[in-house]
């Protein structure tokens, strides 16, 4: 999906996820994924140019692994001068946490640059899939 290169991107992008997810993916797994995705398209927006457009491209993929499933979040914006990286951040700092937020849900993360601009990706593996539910009679 395409949204603006604005804070309300965010909270489009993250409404979308959890409608699409609800019924795929746990609550608890739900809310790290939507916890990453809003820092993800956060970053973004604060940190790096828009794609053209004035957008930021956001894509999920849940897909069945012999382990489980795994399921990647991806947003794309029109790069930044230099790389996302998790830096010191100080108890007292207002900002700076985000992506220690996405390294201590996601399994993995990363970035990948191409002429276009960067993409930065996590992966969540396994996933476990939302429990049926139960009704008692």
């Amino acid at each position: 999906m395409v949204v603006p290169h604005h804070a309300s991107g965010a909270r489009t992008a993250r409404h979308r996820l959890a409608a699409e997810l609800a019924e795929a993916v746990s609550p608890a797994v739900l809310a790290d994924l939507v916890a990453v995705l809003a820092e993800l398209v956060g970053n973004a927006v604060r940190h790096a140019d828009p794609l053209p457009g004035g957008v930021v491209r956001v894509a999920w993929q849940l897909r069945a692994t012999p382990e489980g499933s795994q399921l990647r979040l991806r947003v794309t914006d029109g790069g930044a001068a230099c790389a996302p990286r998790i830096r010191p951040a100080d108890t007292d700092a207002a900002d700076g946490r985000g992506l220690h937020i996405v390294a201590g849900l996601a399994s993995r993360w990363g970035v990948e640059r191409d002429g276009l601009g960067q993409s930065v990706w996590a992966d969540f593996d396994p996933v476990p899939d939302r429990p049926a539910l139960v009704t008692a009679g």
